[in-house]
């Protein structure tokens, strides 16, 4: 008999959950109140990262704390009302970042970001979109002459895990980015990344391919989720789904559904911002570039260079705090060529847990309930192993890598 299941999100990890278990045989129907990836998926550098494998909260976390809490800084603007809100989630993100437990998260993430080009190359080929893949790597760029050190050391690091990077100084990065200003003393080329033109319309091929293959997409927005007598139910507009399973991959938005089903995963947000500039006439970047000292991101993009911004901790539907993305456009311009602007300032919210780890596996106490989120930075490039994690755990196969470090019940009891 064919097993049912309810994927709700339809950004790029629910869309790769959608896909690998409907490779196994399931009729799934994927759920989400915006067409496919035109939220969190939609608004991130479109890097590939594969050499992304130190989480957020690391301990060199606590060096920055002081230079932080201004909100001066462009990597960070700190709601204090969110903060004195959830306290509790604060002060647990800084705990997780103490050095006994670095070792163990960067393998964890090591086992999810390891085959993200590989994976993504095959599913692009599926879904007929290999145009939108760039194989040239990205470039980490420091401005002040101790960047030198700092790429130097970033190299081993990334060595010492079998990851291709070269240390380059100001001629050579004019030798892969002639274009960049010369202002940067040093940089890292991490030669095993990729990046993709358009985040967004890469996710939404995903989920033409899942739809080409009998999938089926509902728009609408998921308001509750209960037990049926054969498994699970969702309400979503005037409609309610059943089926055998049903998958939460709603990133920011996972905690209010499962919230009436007394499940806290100790979820919270950051959210970020970007904008996109038309370069001057003859300008061009090859490759996403990171800005270390400035905290942005500056990437060629379909709709013209996206510059994104760092972490904003507010709450989740706070109105828009534009300090940091106009910080950074005017670094952005002090880097390359930059002309007027092409569109809005998009704002988005990353979805994260205390540990900078996902939350992938069965909920506590809820059999056949499955929650996929929590990616933080990482969801567009981790979602397709996070999709092929979840389905092989549903289906009682080997999994691809470790479940236990993503495991719910280490935050839901």
């Amino acid at each position: 008999m064919t097993r049912t299941a309810l994927v709700l999100g339809a950004g790029m990890v629910g869309v790769s959950c959608a896909l690998s278990l409907q490779k196994r045989g399931f009729t799934v129907t994927l759920i989400d109140r915006r067409e496919p990836g035109r939220e969190t998926s939609y608004g991130n550098a479109g890097v590939l990262a594969r050499s992304s494998i130190v989480p957020l909260n690391n301990p060199g976390l606590y060096g920055k704390i002081r230079s932080y809490l201004g909100n001066r800084h462009p990597a960070l603007n700190l709601d204090w009302s969110r903060a004195l809100t959830r306290p509790g989630w604060l002060l647990r993100f800084l705990w997780e970042a103490r050095p006994s437990k670095a070792a163990a998260r960067i393998a964890a993430l090591e086992s999810l970001t390891s085959s993200t080009v590989e994976r993504h190359r095959a599913l692009m080929a599926e879904a007929g979109v290999t145009h939108r893949l760039r194989e040239t790597g990205t470039l980490k760029l420091w401005r002040s002459e101790a960047g030198h050190a700092a790429a130097q050391a970033e190299h081993d690091f990334l060595k010492a895990h079998g990851i291709a990077s070269q240390v380059l100084d100001r001629q050579g990065i004019s030798g892969v980015e002639p274009a960049l200003n010369p202002i940067f003393h040093a940089g890292l080329l991490c030669l095993e990344n990729a990046s993709v033109d358009s985040p967004g319309a890469v996710t939404e091929a995903y989920a033409g391919l899942f739809a080409q293959r009998g999938g089926r997409i509902e728009r609408a927005e998921a308001q509750r989720l209960e037990r049926s007598a054969s498994g699970w139910r969702v309400q979503a507009g005037s409609t309610v789904y059943e089926a055998d399973i049903a998958v939460v991959a709603l990133g920011p938005w996972s905690m209010d559904l499962l919230a009436p089903l007394g499940l806290d995963p100790r979820l919270d947000v950051e959210r970020g911002y970007h904008r996109h500039l038309r370069a001057k006439p003859g300008a061009k970047l090859s490759r996403p570039v990171y800005d270390v000292d400035a905290a942005y991101f500056m990437a060629p993009m379909e709709e013209g260079y996206r510059v994104t911004s760092g972490v904003d901790l507010s709450h989740r539907d706070a109105p828009d705090n534009h300090r940091q993305i106009d910080q950074v456009t005017m670094s952005a311009r002090e880097a390359f060529p930059l002309d007027e602007f092409a569109g809005d300032t998009w704002r988005g919210a990353r979805p994260t847990l205390p540990d900078s780890l996902p939350m992938i596996g069965e909920a506590p106490r809820n059999p056949g309930l499955w929650l996929a989120f929590g990616n933080q930075h990482l969801g567009f490039s981790t979602g397709p192993i996070t999709g092929e994690l979840v389905a092989a755990l549903v289906c009682g196969e080997t999994p691809p890598v470790d479940p236990t470090p993503f495991a719910p019940g280490r935050y839901i009891g």
